[in-house]
C-alpha cells in the first residue's frame, strides 16, 4: 500500500531507482578497480562512503519525471536506490555481509540527504537541469583525487569486557592460559559471528611464562600467533597478536584483521578476587583503526570486539564454574 501511495510501482519511479542503482554500481566498479587505486584511493574513502551514496540518492530523485516529486517520494526513491546498490554489490561479490551491515546506515542517511537536495533544487529551479545532474554525478570523482593526497590517520582503541565467575582465581587461570577446543554448543548467540566473523576454536600454549606463544585458532583457517608479554599466575596474562596467518578469503578485504584498515594488536586477561570462591575476569583488546572516518568505524569495531570478547568470557565462566563445582 505504501509503495502504491508513493507511486513506486510506476515505470517512471522504477526507472528513477534504476538510474540511481546504475550510478552506484558504476561508481563501486570504478572506485574498486585496480587501475584507479592510485587516483581514487579505493572504496574506503570519504569520497565513496559518503559522497557516492549522496549522489545515488540525488540521481534517483532528480531524474524522476513530472511534478509529482514530493519530499517523501524523493527520500524513498533515494533509499531504494541506495539499498539496492548494497545488495547488488553483495550479489556481485564486491562486498561481504559485514561491510553491508556496517555501511547500510551511512548509505541510507547520505542517500536521503541526496534525495532531499534533489527535491529542493528542482523546486527552486522549477525543473530538471542536465548540467546540474552532471555536476553532482562527477563530484565523487573530483573529490577522490584530492582526498587521496591526505594522510590516513591511525587511531589506537581499547575495548574491555568483564564477567563475574563463581570460581576462584586459580581455577579461572587454568581456563585462560590455554583454551581447549570449544564445541559449537558452548558458544552463545553472537551478532558478530552471525554476520561473518569466524567463531573461536581453541588457544594452544607452547611454553610457559613471558616469551611463550599461544596459537589462537578460529573458523575459516584463521590463526592468531600470540606472544606472551605478561604472565602472573592467577592474576594477569597479556600477549601481542600477529594476524599474518589469516587467509585472505576468510574476511572481507575492507575489514580484514591485520589489513590496512583494522588490526588487533594486543589482548589481556586480568583476574580480580571478589570474595571466597568468586572472582571477576576482565578481557581487553587493543586495536588499530586506519580510516578517514574513524569516528564512525570505531562504533562498529567496539561493538564487534565487545561481542566477540563477551562470547569468549562466557565460555570461560561456564567451564570455570563447572570445574569449581566438580
Amino acid at each position: 500500500m505504501t509503495s502504491q501511495l508513493l507511486g513506486l510501482r510506476r515505470p517512471v519511479a522504477l526507472a528513477a531507482i534504476g538510474a540511481g542503482l546504475a550510478y552506484g554500481l558504476l561508481a563501486r566498479f570504478v572506485f574498486g578497480h585496480d587501475a584507479a587505486e592510485g587516483l581514487l584511493d579505493g572504496v574506503m574513502t570519504c569520497s565513496f562512503i559518503f559522497v557516492v551514496p549522496f549522489v545515488i540518492g540525488f540521481v534517483a530523485a532528480y531524474v524522476h519525471p513530472g511534478d509529482g516529486l514530493g519530499m517523501r517520494r524523493a527520500v524513498v526513491l533515494a533509499w531504494a536506490a541506495g539499498t539496492l546498490t548494497i545488495f547488488f554489490a553483495m550479489g556481485l561479490a564486491w562486498e561481504g555481509l559485514i561491510c553491508a551491515v556496517v555501511w547500510l546506515p551511512v548509505f541510507l542517511l547520505m542517500a536521503a540527504l541526496g534525495g532531499l537536495n534533489a527535491w529542493g533544487l528542482r523546486r527552486a529551479s522549477g525543473g530538471r537541469r542536465p548540467l546540474v545532474l552532471a555536476s553532482f554525478a562527477i563530484a565523487p570523482f573530483v573529490v577522490a583525487p584530492l582526498e587521496a593526497q591526505l594522510p590516513t590517520p591511525n587511531r589506537i582503541r581499547v575495548v574491555e569486557n568483564r564477567i563475574e565467575i563463581a570460581a576462584d582465581a586459580a581455577t579461572v587461570w587454568t581456563q585462560i592460559r590455554e583454551v581447549p577446543p570449544i564445541a559449537p554448543e558452548e558458544l552463545g548467540p553472537s551478532f558478530a559471528h552471525r554476520i561473518g566473523f569466524p567463531r573461536p576454536i581453541e588457544a594452544r600454549l607452547v611454553g610457559e611464562g613471558v616469551g611463550s606463544v599461544r596459537y589462537a585458532t578460529f573458523e575459516g583457517g584463521v590463526t592468531f600467533v600470540e606472544m606472551v608479554t605478561e604472565w602472573e599466575e592467577g592474576r594477569a596474562l597479556a600477549f601481542t597478536i600477529d594476524a599474518r596467518a589469516v587467509p585472505a578469503t576468510t574476511f572481507d578485504q575492507h575489514v580484514a584483521v591485520g589489513g590496512p584498515y583494522f588490526d588487533v594488536l594486543e589482548g589481556r586477561y586480568r583476574i580480580e578476587q571478589a570474595g571466597p570462591g568468586r572472582c571477576v575476569l576482565y578481557l581487553s583488546s587493543r586495536h588499530r583503526l586506519s580510516t578517514r572516518f574513524n569516528a564512525y568505524t570505531r562504533i562498529w569495531t567496539a561493538l564487534f570486539m565487545r561481542d566477540i570478547q563477551q562470547n569468549i568470557l562466557e565460555v570461560i565462566r561456564r567451564r570455570s564454574e563447572r570445574t569449581a563445582a566438580a
